[in-house]
């Protein structure tokens, strides 16, 4: 195992660790965020391009781009009542 794979596994593992960590929704999202472009790097690094880029799409864009507008409903919601 190279020292780029490595790194990128810590990396993963660091990001997957500070994902769990936040207790704010909204920060919660942007983290896992980032801990999906980490895993699109990670199988990038490991020779799996076509996952990495579908990786890109869903865990680092759509997902939390989602989870953001959800929240923000929510709390449009909240403010009606």
């Amino acid at each position: 195992m190279s020292v780029l794979q490595i790194t990128a596994l810590i990396v993963v593992a660091l990001a997957g660790t500070a994902t769990v960590a936040m207790r704010d929704p909204v920060r919660q999202a942007v983290v896992a965020g980032i801990f999906g472009l980490s895993l699109s790097i990670l199988f990038f690094i490991f020779g799996a391009p076509d996952v990495a880029l579908s990786q890109i799409v869903v865990a680092t864009v759509a997902v939390p781009l989602m989870v953001l507008l959800a929240l923000a409903k929510l709390g449009d919601q909240g403010e009606d009542e």
